[in-house]
């Protein structure tokens, strides 16, 4: 029996890095993890005193497992997948980010293996969790070239919402960047981060995007100096905004300690510093 103050069996593995909390109710389901040697279900809640193991491997107690917070800021190249392992071989995003004692990097959300950009990597689970639910509506920016002709009627038509596929989609913002002819750069908001959606809603106007790149996630916004297939370390400060945003509890945080904007990365939403 699970003392008070228990937790879902789903939050606190999410917390020890192993994963998102959607991957791990899978995990539960297929009958991966036992609770003081007993498989577990879907809904069960564990205290301090429990026994966690995964895979017939011991996790620990329920109240060790709470590493240090890492946040990294990812700059995809356009050939990489965001999966952990490919059949086929191909480069991941996981293959270049660095190693960890314990746990594992979380990825908020994904983008395609024709995409670039910024992506969101984490040991917190809860975090990646939060940063991707539909509920908190947190902006994506995307600087995307377009081939074809765009007019001021185009550009309504995504203002106001197109129907896909998969429901209504719409732009929050588009706005003009640069280029001749037919081959123009716009930057893109969206609130949410639905599959291949930016291409998506110019190709149901006939339009072609020849180079599509994130530079913006919520208030963080891919630096210069962050070269395609590098990383960069969020400083605690930047880390615990996102916990405040999102009106999550502030775990222990690893890194060294810097100012909010020192390297450009941070953006803050008002009120959110």
């Amino acid at each position: 029996m699970s003392d008070l103050g228990s937790e879902k069996l789903q939050k606190v593995l999410a917390r020890a890095g192993l994963g998102s909390r959607r991957e791990l109710e899978t995990w539960i389901a297929e009958g991966r993890v036992r609770v003081n040697g007993e498989q577990a279900e879907l809904g069960r809640r564990v205290g301090s005193r429990d026994r966690i193991e995964v895979d017939g491997k011991l996790i620990g107690r329920a109240d060790d497992q709470a590493p240090a917070i890492r946040v990294l800021l990812y700059n995809k190249p356009v050939g990489e997948l965001c999966t952990r392992k490919d059949p086929e071989g191909r480069p991941t995003c996981f293959d270049r980010l660095p190693r960890l004692k314990s746990g594992r990097w979380v990825a908020v959300g994904r983008l395609d293996y024709n995409t670039s950009g910024l992506l969101l990597f984490t040991t917190d689970g809860a975090l990646a969790h939060g940063l991707m639910h539909p509920s908190q509506e947190i902006d994506r920016e995307y600087a995307v070239r377009v081939h074809g002709d765009v007019d001021e009627l185009v550009l309504e038509r995504l203002r106001k919402g197109v129907m896909l596929e998969d429901g209504e989609a719409r732009f929050s913002d588009v706005q003009y960047y640069g280029g001749e002819g037919t081959n123009r750069w716009y930057h893109v908001t969206l609130m949410e981060g639905r599959n291949r959606e930016v291409r998506r809603l110019w190709e149901s106007q006939g339009l072609e995007v020849s180079r599509l790149k994130r530079v913006r996630f919520g208030p963080l916004v891919l630096p210069s100096t962050v070269l395609a297939g590098r990383w960069m370390e969020l400083f605690p400060q930047e880390i615990e905004a996102l916990y405040r945003m999102l009106k999550l509890p502030i775990p222990a945080i690893e890194g060294k300690r810097g100012r909010i904007g020192k390297s450009k990365v941070f953006v803050p939403y008002p009120g959110l510093v």
